[in-house]
């Protein structure tokens, strides 16, 4: 069974939300994913088709923004209070950066599919996305 929402109300949160747990933003019981980065075309649950999805660079741009927020600031606060060598600093935050985006892309993807979702952007509206209309063209009747 399928959750259809009215035309210009599919509720953005709740579908960000669902992807950054890894689950369908239609109805946020289907998986997501089926490998580590790779969208599921078809919801299990619900029946969505989220073959749509077009993530390409996003996910990893916010991903950066968002570990660099948390990391330079721990960074410093560190070398301000202990005055770390930088070694230590190498084998302290190094290790954490990566495995903090290693973490945070999986879900930072989900939430821009869902986003994409619920503005029923790339194919999820109801029609099909026409290209536009070069100066010099005239739709066909």
């Amino acid at each position: 069974m399928s959750i259809t929402y009215p035309k210009d109300n599919r509720p953005t949160r709740i579908a960000m939300f669902n992807g950054f747990k890894h689950r369908c933003p239609n109805c946020g019981k289907g998986p997501l994913f089926w490998k580590y980065l790779k969208v599921v075309d078809t919801c299990s649950s619900c029946g969505e088709d989220l073959s749509h999805q077009r993530a390409d660079d996003a996910p990893p741009y916010f991903t950066i923004f968002i570990v660099g927020h948390i990391i330079l600031p721990l960074a410093l606060m560190s070398e301000k209070l202990w005055q770390l060598s930088t070694t230590t600093h190498l084998v302290l935050w190094l290790p954490s950066i990566l495995i903090l985006s290693l973490v945070l892309l999986p879900g930072v993807k989900g939430a821009v599919v869902g986003l994409q979702w619920s503005l029923r952007m790339h194919g999820f509206g109801d029609d099909v996305d026409e290209p536009p209309l070069l100066d010099n063209e005239v739709r066909g009747t």
